[in-house]
């Protein structure tokens, strides 16, 4: 009987590239799910695919027992190519990067030309970096996986409602009362796989603690050697404070009396390990815009709440609800980017007009703007001086409220809800 998991959205484009030679490179946050998408793959070999079991290796390296057969490269190959005399095997590898000298062991199994396909998993980009990604070049391809996007936690949760927006079909208010509500839960507590699973409010915030203080533990004290924990803590709760704000470097180091250096090195070491995304600038003319403070946004919003012990109240109720949307907005179109092939940045003119979110398809950008209360089609000066400046073929304003459409000049503005992103772009 076949395991019934929750279906990741990218889970077609991994399951397509194990026909590749390259090498299948899955990273993302811990406890994300990367472990349970490597049996789904596994699954689909022997189910769809008809492979024999015998033909799949797995070997997770968090356990020390598996990680014996990879103290040696000349062992390891010797052992896969008694295996692939007479077939090709699959060799499915989670937490590869704790191989030592990942990079140049796994180049080398690559490169015996053995009748295999590797499929690695990784944690951190600063480990997979360190260890596996520049030795690979040319001979791997990478995927993301961060937490459940909205849509594939609704399609757990309520497959018809996901169906409906899917296919484009009306949603009576009813029903939208149900779609909002997983929404708004989810807006609180984040996409993280422990935490969809439970209905319980303080289980969730138990799962979010859990995941909090293994990243803290195997991440930054573990890998990143960083010994001031209060510091580094203090100033992921500031970032969580100022979610969707320029990054402001001595501000930073004023309030967590630290160096700038070491400022600099945090806010690297958060973005490369999943906690938070440093949004960079859009701009035409360098004279005119501002091009070199990012925005900083946090991957899960249940982590970002976390770190402000801020998740008892319902998100219709949280004075920082604008935030928290323009969060979820930004970590929906994070996962829609490797997909959709895009860009993502944000503008803001010297002038101070601003637009939350700027998508580059090729030679085409359309702007995303982000409201929480809307009741009407009125645009902001922000929003209406990119659109007249650059005249994009649409434009989005994503709010909880008003749907509709309106035209300026040549550009179609669409009015719509959160769930709707991934038909507009």
């Amino acid at each position: 009987m076949q395991t019934k998991y929750i279906k990741r959205n990218l889970f077609n484009k991994i399951a397509k590239h194990l026909d590749n030679k390259e090498i299948t490179l899955i990273i993302g946050p811990r406890q994300v799910g990367k472990t349970i998408l490597l049996k789904q793959l596994q699954e689909y070999l022997t189910k769809i695919k008809k492979i024999d079991l015998n033909s799949i290796l797995y070997f997770n390296l968090d356990i020390i027992k598996d990680r014996e057969l990879f103290q040696s490269q000349t062992e390891f190959i010797e052992y896969i190519k008694q295996k692939s005399i007479k077939r090709k095997i699959y060799i499915f590898i989670d937490e590869a990067q704790k191989v030592k000298d990942a990079g140049t062991f796994f180049k080398g199994v690559y490169d015996s030309d053995l009748a295999i396909k590797l499929i690695l998993t990784g944690s951190s980009t600063l480990e997979i970096k360190a260890k596996i990604h520049e030795s690979l070049a040319g001979r791997k391809r990478v995927f993301h996986l961060l937490p459940f996007s909205f849509l594939e936690i609704l399609n757990y949760k309520n497959p018809s409602l996901h169906n409906l927006i899917i296919e484009r079909k009306k949603i009576f208010d009813f029903d939208k009362k149900e779609v909002l509500k997983i929404f708004f839960d989810y807006c609180v507590f984040g996409g993280y796989p422990q935490v969809i699973l439970t209905q319980d409010n303080e289980e969730k915030k138990e799962f979010l603690r859990e995941i909090f203080s293994s990243y803290v533990e195997k991440d930054i004290i573990g890998f990143l050697k960083i010994e001031n924990e209060a510091n580094f803590n203090k100033l992921i709760k500031l970032l969580a404070a100022q979610t969707g704000n320029l990054i402001n470097v001595a501000e930073l180091s004023a309030a967590v009396n630290t160096d700038r250096y070491t400022i600099d090195r945090y806010l690297l070491n958060l973005d490369k390990t999943f906690i938070t995304y440093n949004l960079k600038p859009f701009y035409s003319n360098i004279r005119q815009e501002v091009v070199k403070a990012a925005k900083i946004y946090f991957i899960d919003n249940g982590i970002r709440n976390f770190s402000l012990e801020n998740l008892n109240k319902l998100f219709i109720n949280r004075e920082d609800k604008g935030a928290l949307l323009e969060n979820i907005i930004l970590k929906e179109l994070l996962l829609l980017k490797d997909t959709k092939n895009f860009n993502l940045k944000f503008w803001r003119s010297k002038q101070k007009a601003e637009v939350d979110f700027i998508i580059e398809q090729g030679l085409n950008v359309f702007p995303i703007e982000v409201k929480s209360n809307l009741t009407s089609n009125k645009l902001e000066a922000g929003f209406l001086g990119f659109v007249n400046r650059y005249n994009p073929q649409k434009a989005l304003v994503v709010n909880l409220n008003y749907q509709g459409k309106r035209k300026i000049n040549n550009t179609e503005i669409f009015f719509i809800h959160p769930y709707e992103l991934e038909n507009y772009i």
